[in-house]
């Protein structure tokens, strides 16, 4: 059965690639048309080539989670991937329990959190200053998760206890 979810998230992650390399191709033609743009189009145009930037980056983010997880269930249910034997297999591929395989997704779903907040930061117009400071709460949220994620992870080896760290030193 992990074996299925394994090729299902891998298969996922292959449509998701294709998904933002086609955002990827509409992309690059707004961007050459950019430079044919009117000093006063440029203006808008630029906050929409920011967003379509911060869109691409969101789908190679949701395809690397989307390999993690289908690598790391293979890894935890099925067999060890190629390469894990010799040491050879990158540390981010090396899941150790279902915990470590849980906080790596959820590290890069906080990522791409942070990445669609920055996006809608840069549509939305401020009139008033509640508005920013509501902006101001959201980027401490994001420093203060930013904080706690980096935390978690360097805790053990500050204690000297490594097994208590989700990635050990290699």
């Amino acid at each position: 059965m992990m074996a299925v979810a394994s090729v299902a998230c891998v298969a996922l992650a292959a449509g998701a690639l294709w998904v933002t390399f086609v955002d990827m191709v509409q992309f690059a033609v707004e961007l050459a048309a950019y430079a044919g743009l009117d000093v006063g189009d440029r203006a808008g145009a630029r906050t929409e080539i920011i967003t379509d930037i911060v869109k691409v980056l969101d789908g190679f983010l949701l395809c690397a989670i989307l390999l993690i997880a289908g690598l790391g269930l293979y890894e935890l249910f099925v067999d060890d991937v190629a390469g894990r034997r010799d040491g050879r297999a990158p540390r981010l591929l090396k899941v150790h329990d279902l915990d470590d395989l849980k906080e790596r997704v959820a590290r890069l779903v906080l990522l791409i959190l942070m990445i669609e907040l920055f996006g809608y930061a840069l549509k939305i117009s401020y009139k008033s200053p509640m508005d920013l400071l509501l902006l101001a709460s959201a980027i401490l949220l994001v420093a203060l998760a930013i904080y706690l994620t980096s935390q978690r992870g360097t805790a053990g080896q500050q204690t000297g206890d490594s097994a208590a760290t989700p990635f050990p030193p290699p």
